[in-house]
């Protein structure tokens, strides 16, 4: 008899997200299957969520890459992290002739995503992308063996950001440049009370709809609540290796990008 395999649906259904986001020893438990279920609408739902905004942050993260990188040369190996689809990882393949780009992801079902992107509609960088599982704890890559790292809404969901920076200083060469992308947590409390708010509510109801499960979107707020402000992230990078050079804030603190240099 073949062993029964829970769907990523019936374990989210067992589990407690602010007790699981609480807990950093089993917040991965419930991240993976999360973006599991969520995969095959994961850019759908972004754009929608943000009203189209993320198309313009993600460009401008990679116009911040280009600029960034031009003291790298040549720009030969770059890492993106919570690669999702493959946004960042085919564009940082079209950056620069010959680099190779990992693609790194927690959930196989995005992975499946991002394959089938190279297969299809991505197929002039199959041969310079590797989409690959993987744990930002626990990075594959080498000591001091990347040029460049993009993270979009990756630091969040994992189980200690501090730890996840750490792996990513240890990848990177000196002078190697990290640009990351993410939610944070708005300083400004009445604002913060609202983005929130707001977050939770359409969250709530777009994974209701789509999944009868709310908190598969709605995970998204109470992850913010339990996050830190754009400035400390700032101070956390910079205690672990690296120098900021730029702060780029959207929506007023609920969403920013970092760009870093490796000390």
């Amino acid at each position: 008899m073949a062993e029964y395999t829970p769907t990523p649906e019936a374990v989210l259904r067992t589990l407690d997200v602010n007790e699981h986001l609480a807990d950093p020893s089993i917040k991965q438990a419930f991240v993976t299957p999360m973006f599991d279920i969520i995969a095959p609408r994961y850019d759908r739902f972004t754009r929608w969520f943000s009203f189209g905004m993320d198309a313009t942050w993600k460009r401008e993260a990679m116009d911040a890459v280009r600029e960034a990188a031009r003291r790298i040369r040549p720009v030969q190996r770059a890492l993106d992290l919570a690669t999702g689809t493959g946004d960042l990882a085919f564009a940082l393949a079209r950056l620069w002739p010959g680099v190779q780009v990992d693609a790194l992801d927690a959930s196989p079902r995005m992975i499946d995503q991002a394959r089938q992107r190279l297969a299809v509609r991505d197929a002039d960088v199959a041969t310079a992308v590797t989409a690959m599982v993987g744990d930002m704890m626990a990075l594959p890559q080498g000591d001091a063996s990347v040029d460049v790292i993009t993270a979009s809404y990756a630091v969040r969901n994992v189980p200690d950001a501090r730890g996840a920076v750490r792996e990513m200083a240890r990848v990177l060469r000196p002078g190697g440049v990290l640009v990351t992308l993410d939610f944070y947590k708005p300083a400004f409390a009445p604002w913060r009370a609202l983005f929130l708010g707001y977050l939770q509510v359409a969250g709530d109801m777009v994974g209701y709809a789509w999944h009868r499960d709310p908190v598969v979107y709605g995970y998204i707020a109470r992850s913010i609540a339990h996050f830190m402000t754009e400035a400390e992230f700032s101070e956390l990078l910079n205690d672990e290796g690296f120098d900021v050079v730029s702060v780029q804030c959207y929506l007023f603190g609920g969403v920013g990008r970092h760009v870093a240099r490796r000390r």
